[in-house]
């Protein structure tokens, strides 16, 4: 096996593009076969550096890594021989149509009552017409002659697929500039580089039909690619999520402190019946199967993401995280506050609780209690049996429980209505800074 993930280097990759990346790294790497990543750079101008290095940069953060990479950018001279090979053949013929005019056309045969396909005028022209133009200044552009009939073949998603060549224009592959379009290019790419199974997204259904069309004049053996196609993702609503790809970009994701494991979880069993479980692309490679995933659109809900987001922060060892937390942040303090996570981020708001200056919360009716329990707060040493003996002197005193005890306490401490145990917690803000609260606080 000898799988592809074929980014375009203009823009940075989102959730989708994620889903695809992922999915070819896994079927890779459980068959034992090769992940190329191939940057598909033909479009110049809007093909950036920044792009491609963020690209490569993201797929790294995933955690995955590939055994061959290419650029569209360095093969031209292969597009420009297999190109050749078509012209010879009459599968590719040039055509002098501009914009404009190809526009009248399609307007005329929509009101004529027929589909808007190309109408073939530029194979009635000669060579000498073809001449004659070029001497004059005018660039052909190239289209690929279709076959006709239809092109079938067993999706591995979608089950049985077809396409109607003969519902389809010509598709162009070569530009007025000289330029080489996706639909040829991936196609060369795929045949010369061994690749034996493309999975991509459902939009590129009726590419696959032409594509397939395009190996086989190239020389290509009928099959020797399988094909599947994922069907895209939808928003939690249902709707488009092209709309929204801005806000699920990688780069935002990771910005706001989601977890490379758990998008892979979640990406890995999107769209199936299995349960998402946050891990590594080794840990969930050997699981991953393309025949459960579902034939219909898959729906991208953030809410789950960030759920297997706290399920895999909860369960993360002060090892796996020493490296990022704050200066001066132990075991204790992870094991403290991971349980409270629902982003990494927020480790840096309870290191300050711990070990800077916060803003303490009091209510005048709790002023009493605050007292009570600021004469009441224990010598150091403290451990984890502190708070609870601690609150018992308080509540004997006061006749408080439950949240009219706990609650002000934690307000007075942290700030906050809701936060790590403090059994554990306490030990790590420490008396001196405890008792400042307490009275701030009160007063």
């Amino acid at each position: 096996m000898k799988v592809r993930f074929a980014p375009s280097p203009t823009g940075l990759l989102h959730v989708g593009n994620a889903r695809i990346a992922i999915a070819n790294w896994c079927l890779a790497r459980q068959r034992g076969g090769r992940f190329l990543l191939r940057l598909d750079d033909t479009d110049t101008e809007r093909s950036k550096p920044e792009f491609a290095e963020g690209i490569e940069e993201d797929l790294r953060w995933l955690g995955l890594d590939w055994d061959e990479f290419l650029k569209q950018t360095d093969r031209l001279d292969r597009y420009a021989a297999a190109a050749e090979r078509l012209k010879a053949s009459g599968r590719l013929y040039p055509c002098l149509e501009t914009e404009e005019e190809l526009a009248y056309k399609r307007e005329q045969r929509i009101r004529q009552g027929k589909p808007p396909l190309y109408d073939r005028a530029a194979l009635k022209m000669t060579k000498e017409q073809l001449d004659r133009a070029i001497a004059n200044g005018k660039s052909p552009h190239w289209r690929f002659l279709l076959s006709g009939g239809s092109v079938e073949w067993q999706d591995g998603v979608l089950g049985k697929r077809s396409v109607k060549l003969t519902s389809l224009s010509d598709p162009v592959l070569i530009r007025a500039d000289g330029s080489f379009l996706y639909t040829f290019t991936s196609v060369v790419d795929d045949l010369e580089t061994g690749i034996t199974d493309v999975v991509r997204g459902e939009d590129h259904v009726t590419n696959t039909g032409i594509q397939i069309d395009i190996l086989a004049a190239l020389g290509g053996r009928p099959g020797a690619i399988r094909f599947a196609h994922l069907p895209l993702l939808t928003d939690a609503d249902g709707g488009p999520l092209s709309k929204r790809l801005g806000s699920l970009g990688l780069r935002q994701l990771r910005r706001d402190g989601v977890e490379p494991a758990a998008l892979v979880g979640y990406l890995a069993a999107l769209g199936s019946a299995m349960d998402p479980v946050p891990g590594t692309p080794a840990e969930v490679a050997g699981s991953y199967d393309l025949g459960k995933v579902s034939r219909s659109a898959a729906r991208f809900d953030p809410k789950q993401l960030l759920a297997l987001n706290r399920k895999w922060l909860h369960g993360l060892p002060f090892a796996a995280v020493q490296d990022r937390l704050p200066p001066g942040a132990g075991e204790d303090f992870w094991l403290a506050v991971r349980g409270n996570l629902d982003l990494f981020r927020e480790v840096r708001d309870w290191w300050d609780v711990v070990a800077g200056d916060i803003v303490p919360m009091g209510e005048p009716a709790d002023a009493e209690l605050l007292r009570i329990a600021t004469e009441t707060l224990p010598e150091e040493p403290w451990d984890e049996a502190t708070w609870p003996a601690w609150t018992a002197a308080v509540a004997e005193r006061t006749g408080r429980k439950g949240k009219a005890l706990y609650l002000p306490l934690r307000r007075a401490l942290t700030g906050e209505d809701h936060g790590p145990d403090l059994k554990a917690f306490l030990p790590l803000i420490g008396r001196a800074r405890a008792l400042l609260r307490l009275r701030q606080a009160t007063g």
